[in-house]
């Protein structure tokens, strides 16, 4: 299948900022939008933040809104993920994905996944 690798944690301090990244090994043929999503130790997978790629429309979680911005390009299959004045509670493992569905705040829509990559938010 088409490999997915999420780039860009690390540690940072409360109220910095970190930038995400995350390409695709090969053209995902059909894909209508991507999006990343984050899970801390005994917490459920929780969506953050995703982008249609035929209108261009972003679609951001309550926590995340205002603080966290999505960017991407359809042709080469990548995202990136801004997030700026981070929290402590920010600190999960990000995963990026890609969808073949017109649905973009739910992981069930998703079937490409990346492994993750820790960000971790000191007090």
């Amino acid at each position: 299948q088409v490999q997915l690798v999420e780039s860009g944690g690390g540690l940072v301090q409360a109220g910095g900022s970190l930038t995400l990244s995350c390409a695709a090994s090969g053209r995902i043929f059909g894909s209508r939008g991507m999006g990343w999503f984050r899970q801390a130790p005994g917490k459920e997978r929780a969506f953050v933040a995703a982008i249609s790629w035929s209108t261009g429309t972003t679609y951001y979680a309550d926590s995340v809104k205002g603080r966290f911005t999505i960017s991407g390009d359809s042709a080469k299959d990548t995202v990136s993920l801004q997030m700026n004045s981070l929290k402590p509670e920010d600190t999960a493992v990000y995963y990026c994905a890609a969808t073949k569905l017109p649905t973009y705040t739910g992981a069930r829509s998703y079937a490409y996944w990346g492994q993750g990559t820790q960000v971790t938010v000191s007090s």
